[in-house]
């Protein structure tokens, strides 16, 4: 497979805090029009690995390649430039509560992009469309549900028109029926789009309903990669107690 058909890929990532190791060698990569999890305990490095592909932190060592560009010697406005082909979702969408909704979505483009004001119009209502909320523009976050903020944080992320979106823990305090249709709208959007896909989670049981392949997370190292069906049908005791959920196993939780 050729760099150019990757659209993420970590070499041997290395992240510390202080004397604490987060990130311990991580390599993994996510192919082009890929949807692919990385799995593992609450705490393990998850949301880190985002934070590192996003340039939100750097990591200690290793590299990261966005496409066929390793971001990790990458000056900060040179990183706005990635930044437009990978936006990240965060788990509570984290919206600017002072701007409505049109506002919060057209927050990239104003800022980044020279559109006239009917343009970003267009942009604005045409993302929406997408997530399958049309006519909400002018309401606020505070009035919208968290289902609703969280596509609305997907089209702001939309906005910038990216190759690649990172979703953090998406479905995180959604009850079932807005999961689902959350899992459902990812889907789609991959195949409308064509857009690459990483999400992070521990909740296997709705990640495996749609995700193309996942990496196990354990000890700052990815220890197992493959589809949920082999995931599933794995002999290797570690990811069999992770994945079944078993309390007894070599994963110890404290």
């Amino acid at each position: 497979m050729t760099q150019q058909e990757t659209a993420i890929r970590l070499v041997d990532v290395v992240y510390d805090v202080g004397d604490k190791r987060i990130l311990d060698g991580v390599s993994l990569r996510v192919d082009c029009g890929e949807i692919k999890a990385v799995i593992g305990l609450s705490g393990s490095g998850k949301t880190t690995i985002l934070r590192n592909i996003v340039g939100l932190v750097r990591p200690s060592a290793g590299h990261i390649y966005v496409e066929d560009r390793d971001i990790t010697q990458l000056s900060e406005g040179q990183m706005d430039e990635v930044r437009w082909r990978t936006a990240l979702v965060f788990q509570g969408a984290a919206l600017f509560d002072s701007l409505d909704v049109f506002e919060n979505v057209a927050f990239g483009p104003r800022h980044h992009r020279r559109l006239a004001e009917d343009e970003l119009s267009r942009l604005v209502r045409e993302k929406l469309d997408l997530v399958g909320l049309h006519g909400i523009e002018h309401q606020m976050p505070s009035e919208l549900s968290g289902g609703m903020q969280k596509r609305v944080a997907i089209a702001r992320a939309l906005a910038v028109e990216p190759r690649v979106i990172l979703f953090d823990e998406p479905t995180a305090g959604l009850d079932p029926i807005t999961a689902r249709a959350f899992e459902d709208l990812i889907v789609r959007l991959r195949q409308q789009l064509g857009m690459s896909c990483l999400v992070v989670s521990h909740d296997l049981e709705r990640l495996f309903r749609f995700v193309d392949r996942a990496s196990l997370l354990y000890g700052g190292k990815i220890v197992a990669t493959g589809r949920p069906a082999e995931l599933r049908s794995s002999k290797d005791e570690l990811v069999r107690q992770f994945v079944t959920g078993s309390v007894t196993g070599p994963i110890h939780v404290v």
